[in-house]
């Protein structure tokens, strides 16, 4: 008989980001308010659950999302950085075409290409190094049930590489809100279902802060 192993991606709660900027892998940016709530709702939703291993991009967001899920299973935050934001171009910057950097023609040319993409980080090895930390948690976590806390894209593009669709996307189209959960149950290492849900939605109708 095959081991039923499940690994969770958490996304973060929400981040405190007034100033509405692309923050993606800088530093300092925390979970707001109600981020805050996310975060222990998303950790109420595994009070009963059998996980034993708990993973975490390094970011800020992600490790106080862990934060309360560590503590209510009594387990250690592994830091993985392949389960970081993903990288791009627009960083540290606001995103449109009023006072954005879309106004701007020095950035036009990281647009041409959507399918690789030419703003940031490529979608095939954003799914590789997601791919890789999911079989590291799978085997971590064998016959039990793991969790990695990581970003919107990443987790999104994972989805898809699980899913066999294209990894090219409408960003507004991304099944991921915050403090979600994709759930991915392997049968021994064979990929039986994909499932989704929100144990945060009654708080995440809308960011409570411009450019959450």
């Amino acid at each position: 008989m095959t081991d039923t192993t499940i690994v969770h991606l958490l996304r973060h709660g929400e981040v405190h980001n007034p100033e509405g900027v692309l923050y993606g892998r800088l530093p300092g940016y925390r979970l707001s308010e109600d981020g805050v709530l996310m975060a222990k709702a998303a950790s109420r939703w595994f009070a009963d659950r059998d996980v034993t291993a708990l993973f975490s991009s390094p970011m800020q967001r992600a490790l106080e999302t862990a934060a309360p899920l560590a503590d209510s299973l009594g387990l250690p935050v592994t830091v993985d950085d392949r389960l970081i934001e993903a990288g791009n171009h627009f960083e540290g910057l606001t995103f449109g075409v009023g006072t954005g950097s879309l106004r701007r023609p020095e950035h036009w040319r990281h647009l041409v290409n959507p399918f690789r993409p030419s703003w940031g980080e490529p979608y095939k090895l954003l799914a590789a190094r997601m791919r890789a930390v999911v079989i590291r948690a799978r085997e971590t976590a064998r016959g039990h049930e793991a969790v990695c806390v990581s970003h919107q894209l990443p987790i999104w593009i994972l989805r898809l590489h699980a899913e066999r669709r294209r990894l090219w996307h409408h960003p507004a189209r991304r099944e991921c809100s915050l403090a979600s959960l994709t759930s991915l149950t392997f049968e021994g290492s064979r990929l039986v279902e994909v499932a989704y849900c929100e144990p945060a939605a009654g708080i995440a109708q809308g960011p409570s802060v411009a450019g959450a």
